[in-house]
């Protein structure tokens, strides 16, 4: 459904009230009796698993699945599927240098590239109260699984030529990926970029920021909005995150959400940041109700906080956990 993202972000801010966007999907496969292998490998089944949890769920906006592997794999990744756990790059596809510039940039009828995209494309025809946010992976975090994550931190370093040539590679293709997303109706992508927090803040800047803040540039517009994940950044490149100029960034729990809001323009959302892990899946219910009321009065100063996750919750997260969530959410919000 077309909405527009900037008066959705501009009312998410000016109202009193907090949102929540949790990222989770995976609570809606097992909900619908199906495994991780047949949601990433069948759009419909995706879809459903998204209709369940919009169904069930207040979230302020509903989202697919966060695979970080479903680009790489149509650049010809060997990927490693499980029916319990989240794909898997299972080997390195460019052995070196030299691989990186015979690389072809593959087309989007490439792996389960037309899946993601028939999953959102039916998710949006029915979400129509809220926002749907698709899923890609960053540049820099495509290139390390395709070079090998380790590989690459020593490539920026003594090929860093290479490097801007596979960032450049996998920038095109994310590019169209995206636009391609903005095609099917959803209204925005929520783009994983966690190798970035890696990094330096000036490295972040060179290799991962102004490749995200080309596909912002050509993406965003005022029905479609880029969401920023960086669930590897502590704190130290919040500011190179920043400078992509994308309308939301989401963090993980390594960071304190109250230091990191503010190296971020107040027009711009910050969302997190209850461990998906150790609070949301393996966490009581009672710790959840605790967290979660712990970071909302710490955020309380800050209109632009949207509460969520860290990062994906993970197979097998418990639903007494989702309902305490949603549960603090509402009593805060009450006071």
């Amino acid at each position: 459904m077309k909405m527009n993202m900037q008066k959705w972000v501009a009312d998410v801010i000016r109202q009193k009230e907090v949102t929540a966007v949790p990222v989770m999907t995976h609570p809606g496969i097992e909900l619908n009796g199906h495994t991780v292998r047949e949601a990433v490998s069948d759009g419909r089944v995706h879809y459903e698993a998204v209709m369940t949890l919009v169904r069930k769920y207040p979230s302020a906006a509903a989202c697919t699945i966060m695979d970080l592997t479903t680009e790489a794999e149509a650049f010809g990744a060997p990927i490693a599927f499980s029916d319990e756990a989240v794909p898997a790059v299972s080997g390195r596809l460019l052995p070196d240098v030299d691989s990186i510039f015979k690389l072809q940039v593959p087309s989007l009828s490439a792996g389960r590239i037309p899946q993601y995209l028939k999953a959102n494309l039916l998710a949006a025809r029915e979400v129509n109260d809220r926002p749907l946010f698709a899923g890609c992976i960053g540049p820099f975090s495509l290139a390390g699984r395709l070079y090998d994550m380790s590989e690459i931190m020593v490539l920026i370093y003594e090929h860093p030529d290479a490097a801007h040539t596979l960032l450049e590679k996998c920038t095109q293709f994310i590019e169209k990926y995206c636009l391609a997303l903005r095609e099917t109706g959803a209204n925005g992508v929520m783009m994983a970029e966690p190798a970035a927090g890696l990094m330096s803040n000036d490295d972040c800047k060179e290799f991962s920021s102004k490749y995200v803040k080309r596909i912002v540039e050509r993406a965003q517009n005022e029905n479609f909005i880029v969401v920023l994940h960086n669930c590897g950044n502590t704190g130290h490149c919040t500011e190179a995150m920043a400078v992509t100029g994308a309308a939301a960034y989401h963090f993980g729990n390594k960071c304190r959400m109250a230091e990191v809001i503010r190296d971020l323009p107040p027009t711009a959302l910050a969302m997190g940041n209850i461990d998906p892990v150790s609070v949301f899946k393996d966490g009581l219910p009672s710790q959840m109700r605790q967290t979660t009321l712990d970071l909302l009065e710490e955020m309380r100063p800050y209109p632009n906080f949207v509460l969520s996750s860290g990062c994906d919750t993970p197979p097998h997260t418990p639903q007494h956990n989702i309902d305490a969530f949603f549960e603090a959410l509402k009593d805060f919000n009450r006071c």
